[in-house]
C-alpha cells in the first residue's frame, strides 16, 4: 500500500503535581492564560462547572509527571450542551481535543473518544462533517446536528497526533507509530478521569473510522494493559468497554485484495473496470498476497514489505485511481484536483475555513502556536508513519486479544466506499484468531433495519458473535455518519445500549 493510499485512508514515582507551566504558552488573545488550579499538590477537579471560559485550568497526575491537560469551556458549536477544548501537555508535545458532554445524561452517560485517521487527518472532520452536534456544510458557519453521537453520549474528538490539525510541538517532536501514539493518548484519558470523578467507572468506548483501524486496537489495548498497573497502585481504571470502528484499515493483507472485488464485480455497485483489465488483475491477486505474506505477514522486512506493496498497488489498486471514482464512495465522481484539494468533498473546504477564523480560534483556546491556516490532513504526519511502514504492522491481533478480555469489538462499514471496503473488513473479521471464530464465523449475515422496522427497508446486512459484531450500511460510503447519519447513529445506539444487531 503506497504513502498515497496511506494517507488517504481516513484520521499516557509519585512526585508533586504541579500546575504552573504550560509549554509554548503566553497569556493573550487567542491563548486564555493559565489559571493556577491549586497549591501545587494533586487534588481532584471533580465539577467541570468550575471551568473558566477565558482561562485554561491545568491537570496533572502524579502517576504521569510528564504530563498535563490544559483544559476550558468553549461556547460554540451546540448551545445545547457544555462543551470544552484543551492540549494534552507531553512536555514540549501538544494535542488538542474537543470534549461535549451528552444532550441526555451527562451524569450517566457513557464516554466515547472519536479520532480520525489518515494517518494526519483532524477529527475536526469527524466533529464537524459527520457526528458532532454541529456540522459546517457552507461558509455560513455551524448548524445545529441532530443525529449527533452526543445524543446519549460524552464525547471526545481528538487532534492526534502531534502535528495534526490544532495539535503542535514547540520543537519539531514528531510521532511516527500508533504504539507511540497510544502512550500519549491512554495517560490523557486516566488523568482526565482521576479529575472529573463523575466518569469514574462510566462505560468507555473509543471509536475511529478509517486509519484508526489502526489506531483504535493499539490504544485501547495500551488503555487495557494500563488499567492493570492503575489498580496494582489503587487507582480506578478506565471501564473500557468496546471499540467501534468504521471503515477501517485493520488487516492491509485481507483489505488489498478486496480492491478486485469492489471494481470487478457488483459487491456493491456494477462492475466498474472492464473485463481485460479484470482479467489481468484477478491473475496477480495470488501473487499479491503469496509477496505480501512473505514479507510482511510472516516475517517483518521494511525493504521486502514495501517492495510486495509497491507491486499489489501497481496491479491492484492502481486501475481504481484512473477512473476518476471517489475512492471513499465508488458511486460518485471526483476528479484528481477534487482529492487532492478537499478529499472529494466541497465541505472540507468550508470546514478549513471555519477553524482559521482568528475569532473561532480565540473561542477555542488555540495556542498562538498553531499555523493560522488550518489544513485537515497533515501531509508531514503522514510522512513520518509512512517511513516507519506503520500501516502494515498487524493490527488485527489487537482486536483478538481485546476480544479475549472481554472488549467488545464493532466494525462497521459503508457500502459504497472502495478503500477500506465492506469485503476486505469482512474477510479479516472472519479469518480473525481467537476463541469466539468458531462461533462468529458460523453465523450468517442477516438484515438489520432501522429502529428495527423493516416496512422501511433493509439498512444493512450484520453478523455477531461473543462480543464481535460486523455490519455494513447500505448505501454509505467511507464516512458514514456523513452519508447516513440516522443509520450511523441507531447503531451506536444499539451498541451502547447492548440491543445488538
Amino acid at each position: 500500500m503506497s504513502y498515497r493510499v496511506l494517507l488517504l485512508l481516513h484520521l499516557f514515582s509519585a512526585v508533586a503535581y504541579a500546575s504552573q507551566t504550560v509549554f509554548g504558552s503566553t497569556p493573550g488573545p487567542g491563548n486564555p492564560r493559565v489559571a493556577a488550579y491549586d497549591d501545587g499538590l494533586f487534588t481532584p477537579m471533580e465539577d467541570m462547572n468550575a471551568l473558566s471560559e477565558t482561562e485554561f485550568s491545568v491537570l496533572g497526575h502524579p502517576v504521569f509527571p510528564n504530563y498535563n491537560v490544559r483544559i476550558k469551556k468553549s461556547a460554540f458549536c451546540d448551545d445545547t450542551v457544555k462543551a470544552y477544548t484543551g492540549y494534552i501537555d507531553i512536555e514540549a508535545r501538544h494535542i488538542f481535543f474537543y470534549f461535549f458532554e451528552s444532550r441526555n445524561d451527562p451524569d450517566t452517560d457513557d464516554v466515547i473518544f472519536w479520532t480520525n485517521g489518515g494517518p494526519g487527518c483532524s477529527s475536526s472532520l469527524g466533529l464537524f462533517m459527520e457526528l458532532g452536534p454541529c456540522r459546517i456544510s457552507d461558509g455560513n458557519g455551524t448548524s445545529f446536528h441532530p443525529e449527533s453521537w452526543n445524543t446519549n453520549a460524552n464525547i471526545f474528538f481528538v487532534d492526534q497526533p502531534i502535528g495534526v490539525g490544532f495539535s503542535y510541538a514547540d520543537y519539531g517532536e514528531a510521532v511516527g507509530t500508533t504504539e507511540e501514539a497510544a502512550k500519549d493518548i491512554a495517560a490523557f484519558i486516566f488523568v482526565f478521569f482521576e479529575h472529573f470523578t463523575k466518569f469514574k467507572g462510566r462505560s468507555f468506548h473509543m471509536t475511529g473510522e478509517s486509519y484508526g483501524g489502526r489506531y483504535v486496537p493499539v490504544f485501547a489495548a495500551e488503555v487495557y494493559d494500563q488499567n492493570a498497573k492503575l489498580a496494582a497502585a489503587g487507582y480506578t481504571p478506565i471501564n473500557l468497554t468496546s471499540v467501534m470502528i468504521g471503515n477501517g484499515i485493520t488487516d492491509f493483507y485481507h483489505q488489498m485484495s478486496s480492491s478486485f472485488d469492489m471494481q470487478c464485480t457488483a459487491a456493491s455497485v456494477p462492475p466498474t473496470l472492464g473485463i481485460a483489465s479484470c482479467v489481468q488483475m484477478k491473475r496477480m491477486i495470488p501473487r499479491c498476497e503469496k509477496r505480501l505474506k512473505e514479507a510482511c505477514v510472516d516475517i517483518f522486512d521494511a525493504t521486502d514489505c514495501a517492495a510486495a506493496a509497491d507491486f499489489c498497488n501497481t496491479h491492484l489498486t492502481g486501475p481504481f485511481w484512473q477512473s476518476e471514482l471517489n475512492p471513499y464512495d465508488i458511486s460518485q465522481p471526483c476528479d484528481a484536483a477534487g482529492m487532492k484539494e478537499n478529499l472529494c468533498y466541497p465541505v472540507t473546504a468550508h470546514i478549513r475555513a471555519y477553524l482559521s477564523r482568528p475569532a473561532v480560534r480565540d473561542a477555542l483556546g488555540v495556542d498562538p502556536a498553531v499555523p493560522v491556516n488550518f489544513t485537515s490532513c497533515a501531509p508531514t504526519v503522514g510522512n513520518a508513519f509512512h517511513a516507519q511502514m506503520d500501516g502494515f504492522r498487524l493490527t488485527e491481533d489487537y482486536v483478538g486479544g481485546l476480544l479475549e478480555r472481554g472488549v467488545r469489538v464493532l466494525i462497521y462499514v459503508g457500502t459504497y466506499d472502495w478503500i477500506c471496503n465492506w469485503v476486505g473488513n469482512e474477510r479479516w473479521t472472519l479469518a480473525l484468531e481467537w476463541s469466539g471464530q468458531a462461533a462468529f464465523t458460523a453465523q450468517p449475515l442477516h438484515p438489520w433495519a432501522l429502529g428495527g422496522d423493516f416496512s422501511r427497508g433493509r439498512a444493512g446486512l450484520a453478523r455477531s458473535a461473543k462480543g464481535l459484531t460486523f455490519a455494513t450500511i447500505d448505501g454509505a460510503g467511507h464516512m458514514v455518519p456523513y452519508d447516513k447519519p440516522k443509520e450511523a447513529l441507531d447503531v451506536v445506539q444499539r451498541w451502547l445500549s447492548g440491543e445488538g444487531f
